[in-house]
């Protein structure tokens, strides 16, 4: 095989998938939001898709940005809120409730932000899941806040 060819072929391997399901949202490859950001904070719960009963658990941070956490072994994502409509309209969700969410250490939790949406999250059903990665976040902002029989649409985001 020629370096051409070769090249070629890296070239074509390093390209993007294209997404064929329904939008989740986009993986942030630069973060753009600020540590203030986390002065609006709250806690969005959708309704469930498919066997999920118990809904889904999404961040909504400063003037609108959402981050929603699925899929198996996947990082992070983000949305504005363009895509946050796109988000309940192509996965066919519905807004139960939004929670707002005191962040006494918005340093805290902008840091533990960074870091999740740097690397893959784990999904391990209740053990963790969408309302984990949420608590996690507002609980390194010193929040007591938290989700903990692991059923967002059972039960209220609260501290």
């Amino acid at each position: 095989m020629g370096r051409a060819t070769n090249s070629a072929i890296q070239a074509s391997a390093n390209k993007p998938k294209p997404d064929t399901g329904p939008y989740i949202g986009d993986v942030m490859l630069h973060c753009v939001i600020r540590p203030d950001d986390f002065k609006h904070t709250q806690a969005i719960i959708v309704s469930g898709d498919g066997w999920n009963m118990c809904g889904h658990a999404l961040l909504h941070v400063g003037p609108g940005w959402f981050f929603p956490v699925a899929g198996l072994h996947d990082r992070p994502r983000f949305m504005r809120k363009e895509g946050y409509q796109r988000y309940l309209r192509e996965n066919d969700k519905r807004e139960i409730r939004r929670t707002a969410v005191h962040i006494p250490d918005i340093f805290g939790a902008y840091r533990k932000l960074l870091d999740a949406v740097s690397r893959q999250w784990l999904w391990l059903m209740l053990p963790n899941n969408c309302a984990t990665f949420l608590e996690q976040i507002v609980q390194a902002g010193g929040s007591r806040a938290g989700i903990y029989f692991n059923c967002p649409n059972a039960e209220k985001f609260a501290p």
